[in-house]
């Protein structure tokens, strides 16, 4: 799986480069993320622009990434596009990530507390 990754102010920028996240690539993009967070990182922003789909497989990678950065970090989802964010919904993990409808807008709230 591609990510492009980028860094700002200390914070981890990760764009998943792909148009689905499902069963197919959860694993391999749950021990890209493992290995940023085994590296230090522990701010980060999934940017979700390039994705049209996530299914549970998915869902349950990011899960255990939230629950693996726990209280020593920080992590923001953004740009979901509508069949994404629906799933969120639907499962209610909206109330579980904090989501932002921009990049900037997650980099901010990171900076701002």
């Amino acid at each position: 799986m591609k990510l492009n990754v980028a860094r700002k102010d200390g914070i981890l920028i990760i764009t998943p480069q792909v148009k689905r996240i499902d069963a197919n690539v959860a694993s391999d993009f749950k021990s890209k993320l493992i290995d940023f967070l085994d590296n230090g990182d522990k701010i980060i922003v999934i940017n979700l622009s390039k994705v049209d789909f996530i299914d549970s497989s998915g869902l349950g990678a990011m899960v255990l990434i939230l629950r693996k950065i726990g209280t020593d970090g920080r992590i923001k989802l953004c740009k979901l596009k509508e069949g994404v964010s629906s799933i969120f919904e639907l499962t209610r993990l909206d109330e579980v990530f904090e989501i932002h409808k921009s990049e900037e807008g997650a980099l901010e709230s990171l900076k701002t507390g």
